[in-house]
């Protein structure tokens, strides 16, 4: 019994001394890493982890390599690492992790957080890496909520949205103002430019004129590289915070992503947005959001922009999708653009199918049982070559 109470005082002493250093007496978000891939090598990830810990986190390190303040958790390989990153998820014994490649599900996408160079500002790529939707538009739209949700959970109540100059810009524009007028509180950026308006310039992206800067995940993601790494030639990303969490209506996982060229001050950036997250409490603010978003017409919206898109009602086009089986098996090589006719294309004929994001590009997720007869049909249907 003495041992027990000398433990527990010990470990109250402990906790009140952590509190007083990072300043918070709150419990401590845990969140992995892992670091095994890394262009920089393990010496480079364990280094942005023992820095994160310093400042009140509880950082778990998947790898080979020990640092003070860290816990490691010891894996041979970079598959067995990504393989207990999802137990510890799974088991919710961590609250979220980093990590430098995740197949998202279509729907899902990162949103990232850089320093922009003009004002030092910190601004919100929405998004950065996944896909939100298989359609342009419908993406930017959506990613334009998660760009607000992951800024409200770090703390910014009322954030500015602008949107980048890119194919879709206008169209993104109007149906985000239609959400406005149905409702929804959304408070728009203004361009530094002189003739002003919502749809920013690349002299905005330098000046953080907006605090969420809605685009496309491809173009989000050269923005991110760029702000990150063009002071040291782009090999080495030292600015920023990565390319930020997976976020999409349901998903209820924390995992945020690094590049392979993310050096120590980016991984330590990832793993305290990740703690902010955490502490913001991520999944409330996005049910919070969603609903708000769907209360102000965000399904009809997205319904309208689909039918104006394809000259197809939606109803007409559904397929129902065959028994949901475990789908572990990745089928690539298939255009974003033909991702869910692909997939419906296999429920049609049986085979039940997922889309997703896998590491290099669009994914269909079969039944490993089934996936010679899935690549068949989907060259039948010259949807792969």
């Amino acid at each position: 019994m003495a041992k027990n109470l000398n433990e527990l005082v010990a470990s109250t002493f402990l906790e009140i001394a952590d509190g007083i250093e990072s300043g918070s007496f709150a419990a401590k978000p845990k969140i992995a890493l892992t670091g095994m891939g890394s262009e920089h090598g393990e010496v480079n990830a364990i280094a942005g982890a023992q820095a994160a810990a310093k400042t009140g986190i509880d950082v778990y390190y998947i790898g080979t390599l020990e640092a003070e303040g860290v816990t490691t958790i010891h894996v041979a390989d970079e598959e067995e690492g990504h393989k207990k990153m999802e137990e510890l998820l799974d088991k919710k014994e961590v609250d979220g992790a980093v990590t430098m490649h995740f197949p998202f599900p279509i729907g899902v996408s990162t949103v990232g957080r850089s320093l922009t160079p003009g004002m030092g500002k910190s601004m919100y790529i929405a998004t950065t890496t996944g896909t939100s939707s298989a359609d342009r538009i419908e993406g930017m739209i959506k990613n334009a909520i998660y760009g607000i949700i992951a800024a409200k959970a770090c703390g910014k109540t009322n954030p500015t949205v602008g949107i980048l100059n890119v194919d879709g810009a206008r169209q993104t524009e109007k149906a985000l103002k239609e959400l406005q007028a149905g409702g929804y509180d959304i408070t728009f950026a203004q361009s530094k430019r002189a003739d002003g308006g919502l749809v920013l310039r690349g002299n905005d992206v330098l000046m953080g004129s907006a605090d969420v800067m809605v685009c496309d995940s491809l173009s989000g993601n050269i923005m991110t590289k760029m702000l990150s790494s063009f002071n040291t030639g782009g090999s080495y990303e030292a600015i920023g915070d990565g390319y930020g969490p997976g976020i999409g209506e349901g998903y209820d996982k924390l995992v945020m992503i690094i590049s392979r060229a993310s050096g120590a001050p980016v991984i330590e950036g990832a793993i305290k947005y990740a703690a902010e997250l955490v502490r913001g409490d991520l999944r409330a603010v996005a049910e919070k959001e969603f609903a708000a978003a769907k209360k102000a017409g965000l399904d009809e919206i997205l319904k309208a922009r689909k039918e104006a898109s394809t000259g197809k009602s939606s109803e007409a086009e559904e397929v129902k999708a065959p028994p949901k089986e475990v789908v572990t098996s990745q089928i690539a090589g298939i255009e974003i653009m033909d991702l869910e006719d692909g997939v419906q294309a296999l429920w049609k004929v049986g085979i039940y199918a997922e889309s997703g994001m896998g590491c290099t590009g669009p994914i269909i997720l079969v039944n490993e049982s089934k996936t010679e007869d899935a690549v068949a049909e989907l060259k039948k249907a010259s949807f792969i070559g």
